[in-house]
């Protein structure tokens, strides 16, 4: 009466065995190794869509300001929109207001 292992060739190859565990344990360091420089890589995707989002809204800040501005002055003018010059002689003409904030 025999007995049978259930694994034939495993106790028969220690070296196997001990190469497949060091052959286990560096495709699981390669796998760590691979999902820290993947999350690097989206952590600083992330930083860039951020800048990218804040110059964008930089740029808004800059064009409302702008709008707000030009809206000011054109409620300061007259309804015409003329302003008043005077002429000194021959070619000669000076404008009053045109420099003036509203």
């Amino acid at each position: 009466m025999t007995q049978e292992k259930p694994f034939a060739g495993s106790a028969d190859r220690p070296a196997l065995r001990s190469l497949g565990a060091l052959g286990g344990a560096l495709a699981a360091a390669a796998a760590v190794v691979v999902g820290v420089v993947l999350a690097f890589v989206f952590a600083a995707t992330v930083v860039v869509i951020g800048l990218m989002v804040s110059a964008v809204l930089a740029l808004v800040a800059l064009a409302v300001r702008a709008s707000r501005i030009g809206r000011r002055r054109r409620a300061g003018e007259a309804d015409d929109g003329v302003i008043e010059a005077q002429n000194l002689g021959g070619h000669h003409w000076v404008a009053y207001g045109w420099n003036e904030r509203a």
